[in-house]
């Protein structure tokens, strides 16, 4: 498929770290989705029903980030894939996970995952 719909910069408070401290307090992620359909019909005929609703992820994916409580983004990420997945059924997404603020003495910057999923590769 040659389009895409694209969400960016998704801020998320999730309670996920190897730290206690992470798990107990939270932190800030961020998070880009992309979900590859076919917008034909959508473009046609200018329907809801034609494409996809990315307020219903954004829904979701912020609801996931309150509930869940994990050490590592590996599986924060999985999670994220399998609703996005639940709510699209088996279409190619691409997600970016930024963990913004990692406790790492020294470092200032930001660790990120980048994950696939439905796509002829996987």
């Amino acid at each position: 498929m040659e389009s895409s719909i694209q969400v960016d910069g998704l801020n998320l408070w999730a309670h996920v770290g190897v730290l206690e401290e992470e798990r107990l307090l939270g932190q800030r992620f961020l998070l880009d989705f992309i979900i590859w359909i076919d917008v034909e019909n959508a473009v046609k005929g200018d329907n809801l029903i034609n494409t996809v609703d990315y307020s219903l992820a954004v829904q979701k994916i912020q609801q996931l980030a309150l509930d869940i409580n994990c050490m590592t983004i590996e599986y924060f990420s999985e999670q994220i894939l399998n609703q996005i997945e639940n709510i699209y059924g088996s279409v190619p997404i691409q997600i970016t996970l930024q963990k913004c603020f990692p406790p790492i003495h020294g470092f200032s910057g930001s660790v990120s995952i980048r994950r696939t999923r439905n796509f002829k590769c996987d």
